[in-house]
């Protein structure tokens, strides 16, 4: 299971978010998705598999956390 995890703003973008959007959707600090953008970090836990999730089925994880 590899996540492209240099792929985050992609994945960020096919969602239609902002970071800061993005961050809170995943429970992180905006300063951490950008930092995981710019390759000076890589998402471990918890975040990973949420961009596991967003990655591959991003409907799944908008439904989750619209409801």
């Amino acid at each position: 299971m590899r996540l492209a995890w240099n792929n985050v703003k992609a994945i960020r973008h096919e969602l239609g978010l902002s970071e800061e959007q993005f961050a809170r959707l995943l429970g992180v600090r905006a300063t951490t998705v950008r930092n995981w953008q710019q390759g000076k970090r890589k998402p471990v836990g918890a975040a990973f598999v949420l961009l596991r999730i967003a990655e591959k089925h991003p409907e799944a994880l908008l439904d989750a956390v619209m409801a």
